[in-house]
C-alpha cells in the first residue's frame, strides 16, 4: 500500500508540473498566450506561438506625470508611436530607439485656429510628411496640422442635404489616401465612410453595410405587427463600422461588429471588408470558412459569443491581423484569406489583454492598447512566426524553391500546418512540378489547388505522350479496317476461284 501511495504522489506530482510547464512556451522561454489554428475540419490545432511578448509600456515606463486615461486609438509612422490619450485629451508622441520607446512630445494644443485644444480625440493619422490629421470628435471636426502643430485646415460638419443636418457630425475614426482625401466614421452615421477631397469638400458616403436583419423580425414587421407597432420599431438599417485601415495601395480594410451570430459561417455578416475606390468588398475568401476570427464560440469557456474585431491593421504583402475583444486575441490572416495563426487571451497578466481596443504594426512587431490597463504591449515574432512570413514573401518575390525550403522549416516546427502544404505545393506548381504538388495539396485537403495542378498534369501528359496516343488510336482504327479488306479480298478470290471450277 506504501509503494502505490507514493506511486500516485509521483505521478499526481508529475501531472502538476507538466501543466505548469504547459502555460510556458518552449520557444525561447518566454512566457505566452496560447496559440492555435484550424484544420480541414475546423478543429482546434494547438501549434508553436507565432508571437511573444516583448515588452509592456504604462504611462511610469514613459515618464508621464499624469497617466493615459481611456486610451483610444494607436497610428505608427515609421519609428513613431503616436497613442489617443482620449480621456486626458491628447495625442502622445513615443519613439523607439532600438528596443525601447521613448516619450518625443504631448500633443494637447495646436496653433493658428480659434479652438486650440481638444475635446475627446478617438483617433489620428499622420501622413509621408509628418502632417497630422486628428479626430477631434466632441469639436465635431478633423483637425489637420503640420509638424510643429500649426493648424492647416479642418474638415467639419458636411452642409449638403445627404447629410442628416439635425445630426451632430461626431468623427471618431479616419484614415488619409495618398492624395490627401479623407475618409472617416462619424457616430451614428450609417451611409458608410463620409468622404472629403484634399480640400475639405464633402463627396458623400463610400462603402455603406448592407441592411442586417433576421427572417422573424423581417416577417413579424412585415406583415403581423400593426401600423402602430410597426412605427415604434426600430427601421432596418445598414450598421455602422468598427474600425477602418488603409494600406500602402489605398484599399480600405473595415472591420464590422453588429451583426447575427449565425451570418458568420455562410460569409453574409462579412465582419473583415476590403474596400476598393467605390466602396465595393473586394477582400480574397479562398479558404474553407471565411475570416471571421473564431469558428466556434458556444464552446468558449471563458467568454461566450462570436468574435469582436474592433481593430485591424495591415502587414506587407497583404498579410492582416484583426484584434477580437470578446476574448482578447489576434487574428492573422494571409493575402487569400487562409488563417496563419491565433494566440491571446483575457487577463491582466503579461501578454493579456482586459479591454483590447487598438492595434497597429511596426515591421512585423504588434502593437496592442488596452484602454482599462492603459498600457501599450509590444509583441514580437518567435523563430516560428518570422519563417512564415519569410516563406510567404519568398513566394511572392518568385523564388519558389527559396519558399519551399522556408515551408519546410515551418513544417519542422508544426507537423499540421495546412499552409505549409500549400506552400510547398504552390512552389511546386510555378516549377511546373504538377504530380509532386498535387501530394501536397492532397495532404492539405486544398481541392481548388489539387484540381487546377492536376488539370496541368493532365494537360503536360497529354503533350508528352500525344505521339504514341495518336499511334495507338490510328492502329486501333486502321488495322481493323486493313484486316476487313484483306478478308474481304481473300473471299473475293475464293468465289472467283470456285466459279472457275464449276465451269
Amino acid at each position: 500500500m506504501k509503494v502505490k501511495s507514493r506511486l500516485l504522489a509521483l505521478l499526481l506530482i508529475i501531472m502538476m508540473l507538466a501543466g505548469f510547464s504547459s502555460a510556458y512556451a518552449a520557444d525561447e522561454g518566454y512566457p505566452t498566450a496560447y496559440t492555435y489554428n484550424y484544420d480541414y475540419w475546423g478543429d482546434v490545432r494547438e501549434s508553436p506561438d507565432a508571437y511573444r511578448v516583448d515588452q509592456v509600456l504604462y504611462g511610469t515606463d514613459l515618464g508621464l506625470e499624469v497617466a493615459m486615461k481611456k486610451p483610444q486609438n494607436l497610428f505608427v509612422r515609421n519609428q513613431d508611436l503616436y497613442v489617443c490619450d482620449t480621456g486626458n485629451n491628447r495625442i502622445l508622441q513615443l519613439r523607439k530607439t532600438g528596443n525601447t520607446f521613448a516619450l518625443v512630445r504631448i500633443i494637447d494644443t495646436i496653433q493658428g485656429c480659434d479652438v486650440t485644444t481638444f475635446n475627446n480625440p478617438n483617433d489620428l493619422f499622420v501622413d509621408e510628411q509628418d502632417n497630422i490629421y486628428i479626430c477631434d470628435t466632441n469639436n465635431e471636426r478633423i483637425v489637420m496640422v503640420d509638424k510643429d502643430l500649426n493648424f492647416i485646415k479642418a474638415f467639419t460638419k458636411p452642409d449638403d442635404p445627404t447629410f442628416d443636418q439635425g445630426t451632430s457630425f461626431l468623427p471618431h475614426k479616419l484614415v488619409v489616401d495618398v492624395s490627401g482625401r479623407v475618409f472617416c466614421l462619424a457616430t451614428n452615421i450609417n451611409k458608410g465612410m463620409v468622404k472629403f477631397e484634399s480640400d475639405t469638400t464633402f463627396t458623400g458616403f463610400v462603402g455603406a453595410n448592407k441592411v442586417s436583419y433576421n427572417l422573424y423580425d423581417y416577417i413579424w414587421k412585415r406583415f403581423l405587427s400593426t401600423e402602430a407597432q410597426r412605427a415604434q420599431q426600430e427601421s432596418f438599417v445598414p450598421t455602422e463600422y468598427r474600425n477602418i485601415y488603409i494600406d500602402d495601395e489605398s484599399f480600405i480594410y473595415a472591420t464590422n461588429t453588429s451583426f447575427s451570430e449565425y451570418d458568420l459561417l455562410y460569409d453574409v455578416a462579412q465582419p473583415i471588408r476590403r474596400l476598393n475606390g467605390i466602396g465595393n468588398d473586394i477582400l480574397i475568401k479562398n479558404d474553407r470558412y471565411p475570416p471571421i476570427g473564431d469558428l466556434y464560440w458556444e464552446e468558449q469557456s471563458d467568454q461566450y459569443g462570436p468574435s469582436k474585431l474592433v481593430d485591424i491593421t495591415v502587414l506587407g504583402d497583404d498579410i492582416y491581423v484583426a484584434l477580437d475583444r470578446t476574448r482578447g486575441r489576434l487574428f492573422g490572416y494571409d493575402s487569400q484569406g487562409i488563417m496563419l495563426w491565433a494566440f491571446g487571451t483575457k487577463g491582466n497578466s503579461e501578454g493579456a489583454f482586459n479591454a483590447a481596443i487598438a492595434l497597429e504594426h511596426m515591421g512585423k512587431d504588434l502593437i496592442v492598447l488596452d484602454e482599462n490597463e492603459c498600457n501599450i504591449t509590444v509583441f514580437t515574432p518567435t523563430e516560428y512566426g518570422s519563417l512564415i512570413y519569410k516563406a510567404s514573401e519568398a513566394y511572392l518575390k518568385g523564388d519558389y524553391d527559396g519558399s519551399a525550403a522556408l515551408w519546410e522549416e515551418v513544417l519542422k516546427f508544426n507537423a499540421n500546418y495546412n499552409l505549409a502544404f500549400i506552400g510547398i505545393g504552390r512552389a511546386l506548381l510555378r516549377q511546373d512540378q504538377y504530380k509532386e504538388a498535387m501530394d501536397y495539396f492532397e495532404m492539405a485537403r486544398d481541392r481548388d489547388n489539387y484540381g487546377r495542378a492536376f488539370r496541368l498534369y493532365r494537360k503536360d501528359w497529354v503533350e508528352q505522350n500525344i505521339g504514341w496516343m495518336i499511334a495507338v488510336v490510328v492502329c486501333v482504327l486502321v488495322i481493323p479496317l486493313i484486316i476487313k479488306q484483306v478478308k474481304k479480298t481473300r473471299w473475293e478470290v475464293e468465289l472467283h476461284e470456285r466459279s472457275k471450277v464449276g465451269k
